[in-house]
């Protein structure tokens, strides 16, 4: 078997342990907190239902089994694509993900092509800014953007942008419109790491002699940045943008939740709130499905990016430590 062919495999081989360990211990924890939402959702007195009633309804939903055997059967149903029912609405887990799945992938492909747009801008400025004091100021404001939390900065934004200078309306806005304030809430602290590692990585660049003696052949500092800093500044910054996925995911979910969007966020926080663990499981598995597509799909763009990686047989590793030095 070819090195691309072992590294592949490997990597595919790791990206379904990861699954299979992430499910497991999301699927244990929920099993072992205390509480028990099929009897807090139906021994409610306002229903009506008598205790055998509430029995056979725990007994359809495996409530009284033991821990292994709804392990079991709610594994075999993850690889069927069976993921059970809600214990709040009585549907098909399948078919509420299904509903709200859509909004949040929108949401949060806006947020990151955004993100990316503003990382790239930080990065030009601070590193060819003039004049030098305000090239220092873009250079930390990334640290600032990394600290401010998502509810608080999605609240800032309605307020100015909506409220203080109506730009934007936030009561009853058109479908692009909605999704306007949202997108930014979600880009500005996913762009601050990304900015980060960008910045020192074309720092990095920039100082190396093919950079120096390209320029002293007459290429012009744009040409530079668009053919050689940008190109060889990009390994680092795809690694932690594939790492920001896990970041995407949650600020999504806190974004949806402050601009009353029906997606994935809306859905956890009544899942949370009414303790309805096969919701809870899916969303879980499903967030970790896509974290570990993405991180794959990074991983597999190495050798394309940067062909010295193409012969080596721990691309991952020395991805790494091109990070570590951008970070440094």
């Amino acid at each position: 078997m070819s090195p691309t062919l072992r590294y592949v495999a490997s990597r595919l081989g790791q990206a379904v342990l990861v699954l299979f360990l992430a499910y497991t211990l999301a699927a244990l924890l929920l099993m072992i907190l205390p509480g028990d939402g099929v009897l807090a959702r139906f021994a409610n007195p306002a229903l009506g239902l008598s205790a055998d009633q509430v029995e056979a309804i725990r007994d359809s939903y495996g409530a009284d089994a033991p821990w292994y055997i709804q392990y079991w059967q709610s594994f075999t149903g993850f690889l069927r694509g069976d993921f059970g029912f809600s214990v709040n609405s009585g549907a098909a887990v399948a078919t509420l993900i299904a509903a709200a799945l859509p909004s949040t992938a929108v949401l949060a492909l806006c947020g990151f092509v955004a993100a990316v747009l503003l990382a790239l801008i930080v990065t030009v400025l601070a590193s060819y800014g003039k004049p030098a004091w305000l090239a220092t100021a873009i250079d930390s404001a990334p640290s600032l953007f990394v600290s401010v939390p998502v509810f608080w900065l999605g609240i800032v934004i309605i307020q100015v942008l909506s409220f203080q200078l109506g730009w934007v309306n936030v009561v009853d806005p058109g479908p692009v419109e909605a999704l306007i304030l949202p997108t930014l809430t979600l880009a500005i602290p996913l762009s601050a790491p990304l900015a980060q590692v960008l910045i020192r990585a074309v720092a990095e660049v920039r100082a190396q002699s093919f950079v120096h003696v390209t320029r002293a052949k007459g290429a012009s500092e744009g040409w530079l940045l668009v053919n050689a800093v940008i190109r060889n500044a990009t390994l680092p910054a795809l690694t932690i943008a594939g790492l920001l996925f896990g970041e995407l995911v949650a600020g999504a979910v806190v974004t949806e939740t402050v601009f009353g969007r029906n997606g994935l966020g809306s859905l956890t926080a009544q899942a949370v709130a009414n303790r309805d663990n096969p919701v809870l499981l899916a969303i879980v598995v499903i967030a970790t499905v896509g974290f570990v597509i993405v991180n794959l799909v990074v991983d597999l763009l190495y050798p394309l990016i940067d062909p010295r990686l193409r012969h080596r047989g721990r691309v991952g590793k020395a991805a790494r430590r091109q990070l570590k030095g951008a970070t440094s």
